[in-house]
């Protein structure tokens, strides 16, 4: 039986040493890394693929341990977290999105014999390798009165905080290879942002970059803006530019849904536009107005939103034209994007 590959990551340096020599000298574990913060855990789970992490409370109570998550779900990677704090079930009660078969709260002085035993059991199941990444194949053409759709000249933009990395995993896991230029905020820690646009360029069909100013944009490409410090805007042309602005805070975040969204508003009639789950108003204001100049715009429901803050925002003010469950919204996206705006209005007008 091959051993466990184990990655320890633990800020404190004197209790990762505790808790890395309480179990090195098993036989059924392998440690492969030992890291004190996320980053450098993320970069050495991307790289090592280990079949297992122990990870501490203060670690997973981060707000960017949600991009870690996701990565530990793309590679089948399980994981346990060393808490002082009490805990009920198995998540770490702070952490709104550490709901997880995987997750197993132990106390911080657990000894190593049920330490090893709560490794094997959680990882007797596990594959070796996580799944592969999606092909990047073009979609195949679908007919329409026996002649293939030419491409939409329409964008995408989409806006996302807490909770927003396994909502842009559902949304972009239906866009296929060649899908209309797409542009992203997501609220994430500063630093976060390169580690976030791998994982969802594993993901994915299209290709996801980086947002980079002057960068110009089209079919088959997602650019993200994440962790940064200067908010991203259109620019028009064809292909599409984007440019990067530095400055203050907007809607009290830096890159800002709002700004995004605002600066698409010239061409507000080729935009399909959502608002993904998250705290606060950031992005209302800014679909309101797309909305108003002929844009069509979602936002996620309720129900499924793991913080029902801006997609609530943006419902109270008018500013999305449907709530949709988070599995609909990629293909309404891109339905949408095939559709006519005039077409997408009277429908929503007769409902």
């Amino acid at each position: 039986m091959n051993p466990i590959s184990l990655i320890i990551a633990i800020a404190d340096r004197t209790r990762r040493r505790r808790v890395s020599q309480s179990i090195d000298g098993s036989p059924l574990v392998e440690i492969v890394a030992e890291t004190p913060d996320l980053m450098t855990t993320f970069a050495e789970v991307e790289e090592r693929q280990p079949m297992a992490v122990i990870i501490d409370g203060s670690l997973a109570r981060a707000e960017e341990f949600e991009v870690m998550r996701a990565l530990f779900a793309a590679l089948d990677v399980r994981w346990i977290v060393i808490s002082d704090e009490p805990d009920s079930g198995n998540r770490v009660a702070s952490a709104p999105w550490g709901r997880s078969s995987d997750l197993f709260a132990v106390p911080a002085d657990i000894s190593a014999e049920p330490l090893i035993e709560r490794l094997r059991s959680l990882t007797r199941t596990a594959r070796r390798a996580g799944p592969a990444a999606l092909p990047r194949t073009p979609a195949p053409a679908r007919p329409e009165e026996g002649l293939s759709r030419p491409r939409s000249n329409r964008f995408i933009l989409i806006g996302a905080s807490t909770g927003g990395v396994d909502a842009l995993l559902t949304v972009l896991s239906n866009f296929p290879a060649d899908c209309p230029p797409t542009f992203i905020v997501q609220h994430t820690g500063g630093g976060f942002g390169e580690s976030l646009t791998r994982l969802l360029d594993r993901q994915c069909r299209a290709q996801v970059r980086p947002a980079r100013d002057g960068d110009q944009v089209t079919h088959g490409e997602i650019v993200l803006a994440a962790g940064s410090r200067a908010h991203m805007r259109l620019a028009g042309g064809k292909p599409m530019r984007i440019t990067l602005q530095a400055g203050g805070p907007i809607s009290g975040h830096m890159p800002s849904v709002d700004a995004m969204f605002q600066s698409a508003v010239p061409g507000a009639k080729r935009a399909v536009a959502a608002l993904l789950t998250g705290m606060g108003r950031d992005g209302a204001a800014g679909l309101k107005a797309l909305r108003e100049a002929g844009a069509t715009t979602f936002a996620q429901d309720e129900a499924t939103s793991t913080v029902y803050g801006m997609p609530r925002a943006a419902m109270e003010i008018g500013a999305a034209q449907r709530a949709l469950p988070l599995p609909r919204i990629g293909p309404e996206i891109l339905e949408a994007c095939q559709t006519d705006a005039a077409e997408i209005n009277q429908r929503t007008a007769m409902r």
